[in-house]
């Protein structure tokens, strides 16, 4: 499954009515972390059928960044059934994303 770019106003139907496990990933361009993030969790995104994962770029969403009390990146959050339920910020390797999955 390919990685769902989420905004404002896809954000509920893509995340919180999914049926889904949904691994979102907040990051911005310029974030040196982030693009070190970016490729894991490109790669999870092919791996894993049974999840879905989404990107929101916190400076072309900055509401949804405030929303969820995003104030570093990279920032990974899971969802299931509609709430966060685990969240991470900073790089981390690919063990410890596929961790917060479990």
């Amino acid at each position: 499954m390919s990685v769902v770019n989420l905004t404002s106003e896809s954000f509920d139907e893509e995340v919180l009515l999914s049926d889904k496990t949904v691994l979102v990933d907040f990051y911005a361009d310029w974030c040196g972390p982030c693009r070190m993030v970016s490729p894991i969790v490109e790669e999870i995104a092919k791996e894993r059928d049974d999840i879905k994962v989404c990107k929101i770029n916190v400076d072309r969403e900055p509401s949804l960044a405030a929303r969820f009390s995003v104030s570093s990146i990279p920032a990974l959050m899971v969802f299931k059934n509609g709430k966060a339920v685990r969240s991470e910020v900073g790089a981390a390797p690919k063990s410890a994303i596929l961790s917060m999955l479990e």
